[in-house]
């Protein structure tokens, strides 16, 4: 797939700016707090509908505007499309492909397909689990669009029962009598066999996706530390399931809730489900969290982004596009080159840096060169 043009109106520190890619590979040049991340933030939008940089679309418009839109148009295998999308200060947001607006946002997720790969994710080994969940529901998203309401139906299930179960336990904490509107333990079992239901969905999936991914990360682990060290990737999920069936996934669910029932009544809040989920990196059989020297986990993250930007080909059938946001600067020599030789020309690649001192001379002869000054784009 290739972006070919990319159009942005009132969008982040952007008034009118459209731009033409020339080549695979696009080095955007400036000085800090430009604008040259806010263009990557708005390919990230266009394949996933979400930024990390952003939790409200509020925050994707101008200043002194009522809408934000991002307009590009892509070329794949099977033709040409227009994508777009408008933010507004107030109101929901809207999706359209090729100028007719989506009534399900749904629709649009699988058009555009880009691997993110910013200094950010630099913690995702040392990070929180939920930073390891967001990535790899990330990923799920892109390669099963569907997997998005998925994640939806267990969230709202998840929302709702949390209120059950606080509701519960302050009647608890007041001892109050039961009155007709006092919240029901007995309401319970029916959030159970939903959390149970949804949750098998999202575990099941997450387990599939890492069992993929990993001998692809671990293969491009090896050649990037010149098969000095041996990575792992397991998955922990809160539910211990081992028979991927939909009926036995469920079982194991009732269970752990039926044994953790007094602990959530307790707490107010759900206990069980793969919101508590972890997602392990170990290296050498020692977990790279705690024990991971910065070069080590720097390794691993290139690893997972190369292994990310394979799974996404070998299941779309397309290579994706790449956005890489001032991480050279990040990677030693080495890292860097292995980087920029896997890249090669099968990826168009979209390249944020402070300076082009760092690049390769080949490179920079076969890229397109633009610089970003205060929200303007011009040929460098």
């Amino acid at each position: 797939m290739y972006l070919k043009n990319l159009h942005l109106r009132s969008f982040r520190n952007y008034i009118d700016q459209q731009v033409a890619f020339s080549a695979q590979k696009t080095i955007l040049v400036g000085n800090n707090a430009q604008g040259k991340s806010n263009l990557l933030e708005a390919v990230e939008l266009l394949a996933t509908l979400k930024s990390h940089r952003a939790n409200r679309d509020r925050e994707l418009v101008r200043e002194g505007a009522a809408t934000g839109q991002i307009e590009a148009i892509l070329e794949r295998a099977y033709g040409v499309t227009e994508l777009g999308l408008t933010f507004r200060k107030q109101g929901r947001r809207t999706a359209a492909l090729n100028k007719e607006s989506l009534r399900r946002q749904l629709d649009f997720l699988g058009t555009l397909n880009a691997v993110q790969f910013s200094s950010l994710d630099l913690e995702l080994v040392r990070g929180t689990p939920e930073s390891r969940r967001n990535w790899i529901d990330a990923l799920l998203i892109q390669l099963e669009p569907v997997y998005a309401h998925i994640l939806q139906q267990y969230e709202r299930v998840l929302r709702q029962r949390n209120a059950l179960l606080k509701a519960i336990r302050q009647q608890q904490e007041e001892q109050l009598e039961t009155s007709p509107n006092s919240p029901d333990v007995s309401q319970l079992q029916l959030w159970d066999e939903q959390l149970a239901a949804a949750g098998s969905r999202v575990t099941r999936r997450r387990a599939r996706v890492l069992s993929r991914l990993a001998p692809i990360a671990r293969a491009w682990h090896a050649t990037i530390s010149k098969q000095t060290e041996v990575l792992e990737i397991k998955y922990a999920p809160n539910i211990d399931w081992t028979e991927d069936e939909p009926e036995k996934v469920q079982q194991a669910f009732r269970a752990k809730i039926e044994r953790r029932r007094l602990a959530e009544q307790h707490q107010g809040k759900t206990v069980v489900g793969p919101h508590r989920d972890e997602i392990e990196f170990i290296i050498d059989q020692t977990p790279a969290r705690y024990y991971g020297s910065q070069g080590q986990q720097r390794t691993l993250v290139l690893a997972l982004k190369l292994a990310e930007l394979k799974l996404i080909e070998e299941v779309v059938g397309e290579p994706p596009l790449l956005l890489l946001d001032d991480v050279l600067a990040e990677l030693d020599p080495n890292r860097q080159n292995q980087l920029l030789n896997a890249i090669g020309d099968r990826f168009q690649t979209l390249i944020t840096t402070t300076h082009i001192g760092s690049f390769d001379v080949q490179w920079l002869k076969d890229s397109q060169i633009l610089t970003v000054e205060a929200g303007r784009i011009s040929e460098h």
